[in-house]
């Protein structure tokens, strides 16, 4: 009688143990993969419509008062053309000026390393906007394609008094904010009218001699009284013309002498938007400046590609941190201001912590080189390339079923998808300094280049030592920029405020 019931006790254990197990087992497999919609990612397409002019901000009352709330589109408005040798066209061109970003990035990070102030930058000498910034001074970095436009992401807002509403590309690696305006040498096509300064009863030039002119990186002053300013970006676009300072308009709220130049003559991938709204950490940023309403708080949700012209928001001041966002601690670099750097710690790529991908590889150096930044303007998230190709060749193990394809553009690991409705892929997780970890959805790192089903796996390597985590792997998540706190942080499907 007590053999039997041992041996059912020992049964009994033996069935319980192995079920646990076997869940465990099949909790791990779970973990480790997710599943690719293929033919909800065959629908988007890349179109050139335009949205509709709109004042797209309001005011936060209550409890989160002074706060305001800005609508964000992509900039392409997906739709459903079917034109396939002009959606490779786009993304072709884009992925270029994606690369001509990150040199840009690396060479400004690099130089900074070096020790290059901005003391020492050489400042713009003449007497005449014209004479000074001819555009062919700027044609060894002009990049083909500049009908489609730079910036991927856009707002809107008023600019002067009475305000004129516009659209802003939005840039966390920039500071200076600016527009264009007329009198123009050189302008590209914009969606709304140009600025007029001398229809604004709030539009001031900022004199040569006042600390503003001064905290330019680089500046110039005509006849000696009026400060001038100039900006170059790595995918060949430029602005030049007068530093001043101006009113802005969100629906409910107005912020009064905001510095930003107005510019003259300006060139390159901009077209659609009027210029660019900076968000970077330095002094002329907007966070930077509105310092005292929004307590250097911003935070954004970038649409997702399928959202199909959906808008979501870009927040600043209290109202910008969501309740249980996850933080990791925001580091800076002594050399460079403008950059929003993190500490990646890890990756895990189906379910398992890539061991051999040490955090050193991730951390800034004491010259100030290397690091991680993250940046709304770069696409596709590059990490140094040790760290990159052990991920990339960890998920072609995990891939391994399906269907190789040859590269595309700057990416080395793309499948054939034709006929496949979905597919499993393995899972990809972002560990951060403290704990905070982001979990990527398939559509953030699996892309289709085409209409195919070819799919690319969307990172690549730097060269430069330095990571930059990119707007495709942040679509879906909130990202905060908490300043004051010294923290960012990010909570997952949290795009409509």
């Amino acid at each position: 009688m007590e053999k039997s019931v041992m041996v059912s006790a020992l049964a009994l254990f033996f069935v319980c143990f192995v079920s646990t197990s076997v869940g465990e087992i099949f909790d791990e497999l779970s973990a480790g993969q997710q599943v690719l919609d293929v033919e909800a990612a065959l629908k988007l397409r890349i179109s050139r419509s335009k949205v509709s002019a709109q004042e797209w901000s309001e005011t936060v009352q209550g409890e989160e008062k002074n706060s305001i709330v800005l609508q964000v589109v992509h900039r392409d408005s997906l739709s459903s053309s079917s034109n396939t040798s002009l959606v490779k066209e786009i993304l072709q061109e884009r992925l270029k000026r994606d690369a001509a970003r990150v040199d840009s990035i690396n060479a400004r990070v690099q130089l900074a390393a070096m020790g290059v102030s901005k003391a020492e930058m050489k400042p713009l000498n003449g007497s005449s906007i014209d004479a000074r910034f001819d555009a062919k001074d700027f044609s060894s970095s002009i990049i083909s394609g500049l009908a489609q436009g730079s910036g991927e992401y856009f707002t809107r807002l008023g600019v002067g008094t009475p305000p004129r509403y516009t659209y802003m590309v939005l840039d966390t690696g920039s500071d200076i904010m600016w527009i264009q305006c007329l009198p123009c040498a050189k302008c590209y096509g914009q969606t709304d009218p140009l600025f007029n300064p001398a229809a604004s009863s709030t539009y001031r030039k900022v004199p040569c001699a006042t600390p503003l002119c001064k905290k330019l990186d680089i500046s110039g002053c005509r006849n000696k009284r009026y400060c001038e300013y100039q900006v170059s970006y790595g995918d060949g676009s430029f602005t030049v013309g007068d530093f001043s300072t101006e009113t802005l308009t969100f629906r409910g709220q107005v912020i009064r002498r905001v510095a930003l130049g107005c510019g003259h003559d300006n060139e390159g991938l901009f077209i659609g938007a009027a210029g660019l709204l900076g968000l970077g950490r330095g002094s002329l940023s907007f966070p930077s400046q509105t310092g005292a309403q929004f307590s250097k708080r911003f935070s954004y949700c970038l649409v997702d590609r399928s959202a199909s012209g959906t808008a979501s928001s870009l927040i600043f001041g209290k109202a910008a941190i969501p309740k249980s966002a996850i933080f990791t601690p925001l580091l800076s670099n002594p050399k460079l201001d403008t950059f929003y750097y993190v500490e990646l710690v890890g990756i895990s790529v189906g379910g398992r912590r890539l061991t051999s991908i040490p955090a050193s590889v991730f951390r800034m150096d004491a010259t100030g080189n290397g690091g991680v930044i993250i940046d709304s303007g770069t696409s596709v998230t590059r990490l140094v390339d040790s760290a990159y190709s052990t991920m990339r060749d960890a998920f072609r193990v995990g891939t391994g079923n399906l269907k190789s394809a040859g590269g595309f553009s700057l990416f080395d690991t793309c499948y054939d998808l034709s006929g496949l409705k979905t597919v499993k892929v393995p899972t990809l997780v972002f560990h951060f300094q403290g704990g905070a970890h982001i979990s990527l959805p398939a559509t953030n790192y699996l892309i289709p280049v085409d209409s195919s089903a070819t799919f690319c796996f969307a990172f690549a390597g730097n060269t430069g030592g330095l990571s930059i985590i990119g707007n495709i792997q942040q679509q879906g998540y909130r990202v905060v920029f908490d300043s004051l706190a010294n923290r960012v942080g990010f909570k997952a499907g949290s795009c409509l405020a």
